[in-house]
């Protein structure tokens, strides 16, 4: 099976929430179970390696982790104490994940869900209704096989294709519950003036269909002042995240944004700042700062700008500089197969490779900026491979992160307590005299597996 054609898994339960990812507000593990979802589903996860070297049994039920014990301590009924609805003493489905690591699932915080995979498209894109709604679907799939069990799509809308664009992005979450969370951030091009007239009716009208979140790109209208103030206005009527597209290259427009977006809540993102990286230390440090008092936080993405901005080189953000003064950084793929970036992935684990790799960032915070920060930055519950967390788990073959984001080729992804999806990868060397001596590793192994 290849893996740019995912195999669909079975079809989702009825039900889930809306826009908001599912869980509702972020809470602690002592939160009650997810609504929506799997919730009579029960899995034990036998023989995972956790990241500090333990091997456990991990128990969900209820779309959450239920307990975390020893190999073999857990017993193989569950105990009548798990949801109400859950038969008493039922048999838990098993999935053996000898030789995997097991971590929170990552997230995508910066996908364009209308624009992907079209880098082959003969002539002009479509923009029709389904097109598009395959388009969104198909991708969300693509970065679910990879592990990312929430996604955040970037949502062009006005022009020439009005709202429909959105309309069928939100008809591809809907499709998608029980299988990934997908949010949808409004794109208007021009917001400021006579001629974002139209931009701005059209940003209200998208919210009232269910986008969840206010986006735009500042640095392409001619007034950039009066775009954030625009949205940032509005966010705050409808109580809306704000997630906008800038270069960064300017440390005067970003000072003066953490000062308009200070104490907004739900929150403010800003990405993928890759001009940052082109400013000196003493321009780029202050601004940093800035952002890190206002509480605005940063998505870049390693693997290359997206289509929403001109390309002006493909530098990543400072992330240590960010890091170092305080700011929340989220890594994300950006581009899929699309005219930002025809060879795109979509892959969170290629994003925290390449800051590993590139950026400067030691493996466990290569990985956090794909799972933890990502899921903060998109306003989602925290999770923990501990009792009481959400149960959205990758389990990866492999012993080490450092491991994982080299040779990250099989894959179990679990969203709200049940496998969603699956990768295997085999890899065999032909029977000679140095291969059998050498006893060359293998990514496959005879037995049934996972």
């Amino acid at each position: 099976m290849s893996d740019s054609q995912p195999q669909q898994p079975s079809p989702p339960p009825r039900g889930g929430r809306g826009d908001g990812g599912g869980y509702g507000p972020a809470r602690g593990p002592a939160g009650g179970p997810a609504a929506g979802g799997s919730e009579t589903t029960t899995l034990l996860l036998a023989g995972a390696r956790l990241t500090d070297g333990r091997t456990v049994d991990v128990r969900l039920g209820g779309g959450r982790i239920q307990e975390v014990a020893a190999p073999g301590s857990l017993p193989a009924r569950l105990p009548a104490r798990l949801p109400a609805r859950a038969t008493s003493a039922a048999p838990a489905a098993r999935v053996d994940l000898t030789g995997y690591l097991l971590l929170p699932a990552p997230a995508e915080p910066h996908a364009h869900g209308d624009t992907a995979l079209t880098a082959d498209a003969e002539g002009p894109v479509s923009y029709g209704a389904d097109e598009v709604q395959r388009r969104a679907t198909e991708s969300a799939l693509l970065q679910l096989g990879h592990g990312a069990t929430a996604v955040r799509s970037h949502v062009r809308i006005g022009d020439a294709h009005g709202l429909g664009p959105m309309e069928a992005v939100l008809q591809a979450r809907r499709s998608l519950r029980g299988l990934a969370d997908l949010t949808t951030v409004a794109v208007p091009r021009l917001l400021t003036g006579i001629a974002g007239a139209a931009g701005r009716a059209m940003l209200r009208d998208a919210v009232k269909m269910g986008a969840s979140v206010i986006g735009g790109c500042p640095d392409l209208d001619p007034d950039p002042a009066g775009y954030l103030r625009t949205v940032l206005e509005l966010a705050g009527e409808q109580g809306c995240p704000v997630d906008l597209h800038t270069d960064g290259d300017d440390p005067a427009r970003l000072t003066r944004l953490a000062a308009m977006a200070r104490g907004l809540r739900p929150g403010v993102t800003i990405g993928p700042c890759g001009g940052l990286s082109r400013l000196p230390l003493d321009a780029a440090g202050p601004a940093a700062d800035a952002l890190a008092a206002a509480g605005v936080g940063v998505t870049c993405l390693p693997q290359g700008d997206c289509a929403a901005l001109e390309r002006r080189g493909l530098r990543t953000a400072p992330v240590r500089l960010l890091r170092s003064a305080g700011v929340r950084v989220a890594a994300g793929s950006g581009a899929l197969r699309d005219a930002g970036n025809p060879v795109g992935r979509g892959d969170p684990l290629e994003a925290a490779y390449l800051l590993a790799s590139q950026g400067g960032l030691r493996p466990a915070e290569a990985y956090e900026s794909v799972s933890a920060a990502a899921r903060e930055a998109m306003g989602l519950p925290e999770v923990r491979v501990e009792a009481g967390f959400p149960a959205e788990l990758l389990a990866v073959r492999g012993d080490r992160i450092a491991g994982v984001l080299s040779l990250a080729y099989s894959r179990i992804v679990i969203h709200r307590g049940r496998v969603v999806a699956r990768t295997s990868a085999v890899r065999e060397y032909c029977d000679s005299a140095v291969a059998v001596a050498l006893d060359l590793p293998r990514q496959g192994r005879t037995e049934p597996g996972p």
